[in-house]
């Protein structure tokens, strides 16, 4: 019998792969990641009034233009003292880069033989023992402003006569560009703002836009009609909801995923029949989220549905999808997070975390059976590609085995910190081998926790720097992810959001009671919505942290729920809560929310990023929060004899980039090198 294998390709080990599954998470693209209040400036108060763009609240004057020019000043004459330790880092980092170049190969789409993939602005097609031809370069188009804008996704029509690709510009916007691809490639359409895209026929092309970080919208392109025109198939009205375009694996199905933070309404579109009217699966529920496969004219339901509301995967018959008829096929155990799903032959391959581990569950689609389970391991190892066997049960490395050797020269721990209610939050530890006492050594500390997301431990070469200089990496678990399941991130929302800064502060203090570190050699790391944490901590136990790295970070919750004119407030209030509706909603985000509860105090040294064209965290919010903490610390200074000289409080504001930081390869390196140059010098580190 011929050895059936599932091929997992550059599967980082121990690490999370990337989710094709949006409603998996119960997120989208567009809204994973939260952002701080907009230009709108809003009194938190209940009397708060709507303000002009750019105008005062009755306390104080706030020119947007005048603290923008100011703050640039103000980093200028500060960052001087970084500037060797950047361009030092610069160089490093460059090297390590190199060192694992191979980990980080242009992805290859396959079609029937063909080959499609991009390389250095340009899509090529090779045909089967043919060589490589250009199909579209971004110099070719006009409507391009910046060097930074770059392919995203790539689709071909079913008989390969016409590709589709999305540009990413600024501001998380992109284009659709269809071409055409025989005799000669030529650009047939331009669908501005598109954002996904499948086909159903070589003629037939579905999209959605965004408008806003808001996509609501599915329209129907038919190419070779003569009017060309776009006709719109499904309107979303509920602006809590996301829409997004996904094809099945078999290819039957085009599927309308629409979803909220917690519940998901699925339609379908028969590809062979494209002008049909899509067919909803099962009516959205409160707190009901799924996701659908097509498997040998049967449904496969990925759901939350059940009394343990974990997820399990069900299956109903095409004729009849309602939940009334789904039936449990697998169901993931308590506190484990289900990453991905693929649907093969005749079986199904589960990817799970469970505490920090990687596993693949492996089991029949045809009959029930049982589960093989394999267990992957170690983020420090680079990505590898793995090809299992279902016959022998046999995991293989298909890369060059030498990779394997770097993990013998790291240890990686998982620890368990009980937090102020006795729950253990897991902890993943990373440092070298030969470390021994530990006590002295700088600890990284990397924290999110929240919208039900891991929080990321994907190998990064830039973090092995850190790792050769002596440095302890630790991950905080906390609830508000989702790294133990749906249950752990619904003990971390709403209501109980001062959950996670427990778990933090738990963490913490395990984490030093255990020998890793000391407060006064401790940084903390976090990007977006885990800035409300950060921010929250330092608030309440600043003595825990010596500096901080914040990365476009969330730090005004409640101005930012209050103002439902902002694009992502209505359905992130889906996480936050509602203010608005409910005052004891109010006075709880109130009494964590970081902005609101600055305070005369000591605060760690911090360095916070902010990009101009950030949607998600504008920098007006950022620009309010930076200018109270700084006023905030002065006045401690003036009113004890404690004065600690060596404070750093500084907003670094990058022009041009959105909310997922910059584009352009250069710029990233040189965004970490600022960050370890400011975390060395705050932490009276010798490089």
């Amino acid at each position: 019998m011929p050895r059936v294998v599932i091929l997992l390709q550059k599967i980082t080990l121990g690490s999370q792969p990337r989710c094709f599954m949006t409603a998996l998470c119960g997120l989208k693209r567009s809204s994973c990641e939260t952002r701080a209040s907009c230009w709108g400036l809003r009194r938190f108060a209940k009397s708060c009034k709507r303000l002009e763009k750019g105008k005062s609240n009755a306390c104080q004057t706030f020119n947007y233009q005048e603290l923008v020019q100011a703050e640039l000043k103000y980093y200028k004459s500060k960052s001087h003292k970084y500037r060797k330790l950047e361009d030092w880092f610069k160089k490093r980092l460059e090297i390590i880069w190199d060192k694992y170049a191979s980990s980080n190969n242009n992805s290859v789409m396959h079609v029937d033989g063909t080959e499609y993939f991009e390389d250095d602005g340009c899509i090529y097609r090779k045909l089967k023992n043919g060589s490589p031809k250009v199909v579209l370069c971004l110099d070719q188009l006009q409507f391009l402003q910046t060097k930074d804008d770059q392919f995203q996704r790539i689709r071909v029509s079913p008989d390969q006569r016409y590709l589709a690709s999305s540009i990413r510009t600024l501001s998380e916007e992109s284009t659709c560009v269809v071409v055409k691809l025989d005799p000669k490639p030529v650009v047939a359409h331009v669908l501005p703002q598109a954002f996904s895209f499948e086909w159903a026929t070589d003629n037939c092309l579905f999209y959605t836009i965004l408008e806003k970080l808001r996509s609501q919208q599915v329209f129907r392109l038919l190419l070779e009609d003569l009017r060309a025109a776009s006709e719109m198939v499904y309107k979303e009205s509920d602006t809590r909801f996301f829409v997004e375009l996904t094809c099945t694996k078999d290819g039957k199905f085009i599927t309308i995923n629409s979803n909220s933070k917690n519940s998901s309404e699925v339609w379908l579109i028969d590809r062979m029949h494209p002008l049909e009217e899509p067919k909803v699966v099962q009516r959205r529920l409160p707190e009901l989220i799924y996701h659908v496969e097509h498997w040998k004219n049967q449904l496969c339901i990925l759901t939350n549905f059940g009394a343990s509301k974990e997820y399990r995967l069900m299956k109903a018959p095409i004729s009849s999808p309602g939940m009334q008829n789904w039936k449990t096929i697998y169901a993931v155990k308590e506190k484990h997070r289900l990453i991905d799903m693929e649907l093969f032959d005749d079986h199904c391959v589960m990817i799970l975390k469970c505490y920090g581990y990687l596993y693949l569950h492996v089991f029949s689609l045809k009959e029930a059976g049982a589960v093989k389970s394999i267990q992957l391991s170690s983020p420090v190892q680079p990505p590898v590609s793995l090809q299992y066997s279902m016959d022998e049960d046999e995991l293989y490395i298909k890369d060059d085995e030498a990779w394997l050797d770097i993990t013998k020269d790291y240890k990686v721990t998982r620890l368990k910190a009980p937090s102020m209610d006795g729950t253990l939050v897991p902890i993943s530890v990373f440092h070298k081998t030969t470390l021994n006492q530990m006590n002295e050594n700088p600890l990284l500390v990397h924290v999110y926790g929240a919208y039900g997301m891991d929080l990321n431990v994907d190998f990064k070469p830039e973090q092995m720097m850190l790792l050769e200089d002596g440095w302890i990496l630790a991950y905080c678990h906390v609830r508000g992810g989702g790294e133990l399941g749906l249950s752990w991130h619904k003990a971390g929302r709403l209501d109980k959001k001062h959950i996670g800064v427990d778990d933090l502060r738990a963490c913490l203090c395990y984490l030093h009671t255990m020998g890793y570190s000391n407060p006064r050699r401790t940084a903390l790391k976090a990007n977006s919505a885990g800035g409300v944490l950060v921010g929250s901590l330092c608030n309440v136990s600043p003595d825990f942290i010596r500096a901080v790295v914040l990365r476009a970070p969330f730090l005004d919750v409640l101005s930012t729920m209050l103002d439902p004119s902002l694009p992502l407030t209505k359905e992130d209030q889906e996480e936050w809560g509602n203010p608005l509706s409910d005052q004891r909603l109010f006075k709880y985000i109130q009494a964590y929310c970081p902005y609101q509860n600055i305070k005369q105090q000591n605060y760690p040294s911090v360095f916070i990023t902010a990009y101009q064209g950030d949607q998600r965290v504008p920098l007006s919010g950022l620009l309010r929060y930076t200018t109270k903490l700084r006023n905030a610390v002065a006045a401690n200074k003036c009113n004890t004899t404690d004065k600690d000289e060596s404070l750093s409080i500084i907003l670094d504001i990058r022009p041009g980039d959105d909310h997922f930081g910059p584009t352009d390869w250069e710029q990233s390196l040189h965004e970490v090198a600022r960050h370890y140059a400011f975390l060395y010098k705050e932490l009276e580190l010798d490089p």
